[in-house]
C-alpha cells in the first residue's frame, strides 16, 4: 500500500504544498507567492484570505501533478500536515467567521509604542512575563500585536466586547477553514505556534490568565492547545475531503524536526524571509539571560514536550527581495550570487538590515537599515556581498549567547531555507563562525518536519528512529577557510555597524 503525507507550507512570501513518500523523498510540489502590503513605513500586512486561497491552489495543483505521474492517486495521501508564519496575527468575528482586520505579519515594527507602554506596567519591564511565557515584550509576538488592534481598529475591540473576537495565528485560521469554518470548523493551535503568543505558560502549557489579564484580553476566543502531532480533524472539500489533517508545527520548530534535531544539544538555522537558529534544550524550558527566547520545539503526541532556545533575525532573504524590488540591482534573487561571487571581500562595506529593527540578541525596535563603509570604490558586487553578510553575521551573534547560555560551544550547525541554496552564502557562514556548516540535499525541512508530525499521528513512521535515514545522503559540508584573527577583525567592525544603526526609528507618537 502506498502511503503518501501532505505539508501545506504557508510561509511569509509564499505558499507551497509539497508531497512527500514514507522515505521521506519529494515526489512533487506546487508553490505561490501572495502580495505583500506596506501601508506605512515599518508596518507589513497580508490579506488572510490570499493565505487560505493559496492555500486550496496550492493542494489542488500539487494533487493534480501528483496523478499526473500516473503513479499515484489523491487517495494515496493518507494525512496533511500544516506549517506556518508563526507570530502574524489574525482578528475574526467567530459569528461570521470573516477577518476584522488584515493580518499583522510577524516582522511588522509597528507596535513600538505599544511595547513600551506594556513594559511600564510592570518592574520587569519588557521581561513582565519572560517567567510565564519565556519571551520578552516586543513588536515581534502576536499579543503585542493585538492589543495594537484592540487600542486602533473599533470593530476588533467591539467584538472583544461582545464576546465575539477569535485571537488566531495562521496555523488555526487554516485549520478552521479547511475543517469547514462555520460549518463545523475545528479551533485549535498546537503547542510551537501557541508559545508563539505570549499568552501561553510555557511549563504547563495552558493559556494563561495571568497574562491574558496582563494583556487586557478578558473575554477573548482562544483556540485549544493541542500537541503538534494528533489527528485535528478531516479536510472538508476539494481535492483531499475527508484526509485527516495530523500534524502541525510553527515553521522554525517544523525545520528542527525535519533536520531531525532530536537531541539535545543539536542545532539548526533556517534562512528564509527572516532567519531562525534553534538549539534542542531538551524536556525542560531554559530561560535566557542573553537575550534568546525560550519556546516549545515540539511535542509529538501524548509525549513530554521538547524544548528550545530561539535566536530570531527579522531580515536575511527578504533584503535580497528588496535588492530585488525596491532597488532594481538584480532582477531575480539568484543573480545576487553571481554579484558577489565577483568580488573577494565587501571592501569594508557592512549592511544592517535592521528594516523594521534588530531581533535576537539585540532587540533593538529603534534600529533601522544602515550600510556603513561606502567609498567611491564600492560597487554593487559589494552590496550584494554585505547582504549575504548580513545574516552570516546575525548568525554568528546569536550562536555566541547560545554557547553562553550551553556551556557546550556547538561543533556544527545544520542549515537548510532559501538562502542556503547558496554555496557562497554558507562558505561565508562557515568562516563567520568558525565552525561546519552541514546542508542536506533536499532543503524543503520546514515542509519535512510538518510532515513527520502528521506521519507519525496516523502511522506512517512508528517512531522518530524510523526516519534516521531520511535525507541523509550527499549532504553538503562547509568549513571555516579564514584565520581566528581574520573572523574577529570582520566580527568587530559588525559590531561597529550594529551600534551605528540603534536609534533611527522614534516612537509612534513622538
Amino acid at each position: 500500500m502506498t502511503r503518501l503525507v501532505g505539508a501545506i507550507d504557508q510561509g511569509t512570501t509564499s505558499t507551497r504544498f509539497v508531497i512527500f513518500d514514507e522515505r521521506g523523498s519529494i515526489i512533487t510540489y506546487h508553490q505561490m507567492e501572495f502580495e505583500q502590503h506596506y501601508p506605512h513605513p515599518g508596518w507589513v500586512e497580508h490579506d488572510p484570505y490570499d493565505l487560505l486561497a493559496t492555500v486550496e491552489c496550492c493542494v489542488e495543483q500539487a494533487v493534480r501533478k501528483l496523478e499526473a505521474t500516473g503513479k499515484y492517486h489523491a487517495t494515496d495521501i493518507v494525512s496533511v500536515g500544516i506549517t506556518n508564519q508563526r507570530e502574524t496575527t489574525i482578528a475574526w468575528d467567530s459569528e461570521t467567521g470573516k477577518p476584522l482586520y488584515p493580518a499583522i505579519v510577524w516582522s511588522d515594527g509597528r507596535t513600538a509604542a505599544t511595547v513600551k507602554q506594556l513594559a511600564e506596567k510592570s518592574k520587569n519591564g519588557v521581561n513582565a512575563l519572560q517567567g510565564i511565557c519565556g519571551l520578552p515584550l516586543t513588536t515581534y509576538f502576536s499579543a503585542v500585536k493585538l492589543r495594537w488592534m484592540l487600542d486602533h481598529v473599533p470593530v476588533v475591540k467591539e467584538a472583544l466586547d461582545k464576546g465575539r473576537l477569535h485571537f488566531s495565528t495562521v496555523d488555526s485560521w487554516l485549520i478552521y477553514n479547511l475543517t469547514g469554518g462555520l460549518n463545523r470548523g475545528v479551533l485549535v493551535t498546537d503547542v510551537t505556534n501557541a508559545s508563539r503568543t505570549m499568552l501561553m505558560n510555557i511549563h504547563t502549557l495552558q493559556w494563561s490568565d495571568e497574562a491574558v489579564s496582563f494583556f487586557g484580553f478578558q473575554g477573548l476566543q482562544l483556540a485549544k492547545i493541542v500537541s503538534s502531532s494528533q489527528v485535528y480533524g478531516n479536510i472538508a472539500n476539494g481535492i483531499l475531503e475527508g484526509v485527516p489533517i495530523a500534524g502541525c508545527l510553527g515553521d522554525q520548530q517544523a525545520a528542527l524536526v525535519g533536520q531531525k534535531c532530536f537531541n539535545v544539544g543539536e542545532a539548526k538555522n533556517t534562512y528564509g524571509t527572516g532567519c531562525f537558529m534553534l538549539f534542542n534544550t531538551g524536556s525542560e524550558p531554559v530561560l535566557s539571560k542573553n537575550g534568546l527566547l525560550t519556546t516549545v520545539a515540539y511535542q509529538l503526541g501524548s509525549e513530554k514536550p521538547v524544548y528550545a532556545l530561539e535566536g530570531s533575525i527579522a531580515v536575511a532573504g527578504s533584503s535580497i527581495q528588496w535588492l530585488r524590488d525596491n532597488m532594481a540591482i538584480i532582477s531575480e534573487a539568484k543573480e545576487i550570487n553571481d554579484l558577489a561571487s565577483q568580488v573577494e571581500d565587501t571592501a569594508g562595506v557592512y549592511f544592517v538590515t535592521a528594516f523594521t529593527g534588530l531581533f535576537a540578541p539585540y532587540w533593538r525596535d529603534d534600529a533601522r537599515g544602515t550600510i556603513c563603509g561606502i567609498t567611491q570604490y564600492t560597487n554593487r558586487n559589494h552590496i550584494a556581498r554585505a547582504t549575504l553578510e548580513a545574516a552570516c553575521y546575525q548568525s554568528k551573534a546569536i550562536l555566541d549567547a547560545m554557547n553562553r547560555e550551553s556551556g557546550k560551544p556547538l561543533k556544527s550547525l545544520k542549515v537548510d531555507g532559501g538562502m542556503s541554496n547558496s554555496d557562497l552564502a554558507m562558505q561565508i557562514q562557515s568562516d563567520i563562525l568558525g565552525i561546519q556548516v552541514d546542508r542536506p540535499a533536499m532543503r524543503e525541512t520546514t515542509a519535512l518536519g510538518s510532515a513527520v508530525a502528521a506521519g507519525l499521528a496516523v502511522g506512517v513512521w512508528k517512531g522518530v528512529h524510523d526516519l534516521d535515514k531520511v535525507n541523509t545522503e550527499n549532504r553538503s559540508l562547509f568549513t571555516s577557510k579564514i584565520t581566528e584573527e581574520k573572523r574577529e577583525q570582520l566580527y568587530a567592525g559588525w559590531k561597529k555597524a550594529v551600534e551605528r544603526s540603534f536609534g533611527w526609528a522614534k516612537d509612534e507618537q513622538e
